[in-house]
């Protein structure tokens, strides 16, 4: 991340026609940092109102505009579906990068939820690899039930070392992303990042074919998966009740 603003400022020299700037915040936020002119295409995991990247979803004025997959606003459901695969819990973590812009709304918001429901929340930052290591001990440590995986790019990029870790210490895990379940974790529920990408590229093409950022509405996903690993539940020792099998978008064998 630290390398963002150089990198901005290395494809404005290069005068280019428009910054696809992709995996969240920090990269839109350094290109919009550079120029106020060059358009700039985002893919977020929050919202860029309040990340003050356009001044509404619907008319984003200025030069940005993009998707989000408003994984950030998801806690409070990841919470609950923990509850409806776990009953008994009563103690979970949440396991997120401090360096990433939107994790204190994030932590929030699944501590409001947690509280509601008698639920007590322990938050690990990990920002390194070594750092992941250090949170799954304290899990196993502390006895807790479950984790929530935080939205964070570098999370994404680290999920074989969370799905790996989960199963070596037995970690009911719930994700963001359908990545994470692909790669052997137990469960995700959220949009699909590939699809936010995809329209990325549908606004980038349309900008080089003339179109304004300011007249391109933000783009939010329309449909959530839950999506359940049954091998990986096998291995935890655990029995996917009726009632999360029947909400389930997809099941993985």
């Amino acid at each position: 991340m630290d390398r963002l603003p150089a990198l901005a400022a290395e494809l404005i020299g290069r005068q280019v026609a428009v910054i696809a700037a992709t995996g969240g915040e920090p990269s839109p936020l350094a290109a919009q940092a550079a120029t106020r002119t060059i358009p700039i295409i985002f893919t977020l995991g929050g919202d860029p109102v309040e990340a003050g990247l356009v001044d509404s979803f619907n008319r984003p004025g200025g030069n940005l505009t993009g998707t989000t997959i408003m994984g950030v606003e998801l806690g409070p459901k990841l919470l609950d579906i923990l509850r409806q695969l776990i009953p008994s819990t009563t103690t979970i973590a949440i396991l997120v990068n401090p360096a990433f812009q939107l994790t204190s709304a994030e932590v929030r918001n699944v501590q409001d939820a947690a509280h509601t429901v008698g639920i007590r929340v322990s938050v690990l930052n990990a920002s390194t690899e070594a750092e992941i290591d250090t949170a799954f001990t304290t899990i196993v440590q502390q006895k807790t039930d479950a984790l929530i995986v935080g939205t964070d790019p570098f999370l994404l990029g680290q999920r074989d070392q969370l799905v790996r870790l989960a199963a070596r210490h037995t970690v009911p895990t719930i994700y963001f992303l359908r990545e994470f379940v692909e790669s052997g974790g137990l469960l995700s529920y959220g949009p699909s990042i590939a699809n936010g990408y995809r329209q990325a590229g549908v606004y980038t093409g349309r900008i080089l074919s003339g179109a304004k950022p300011a007249e391109l509405p933000v783009l939010r996903p329309t449909t959530f998966q839950l999506v359940i690993n049954l091998k990986t539940a096998r291995a935890l020792g655990l029995t996917i009740p009726a009632n999360v099998l029947a909400i389930a978008d997809e099941v993985i064998e």
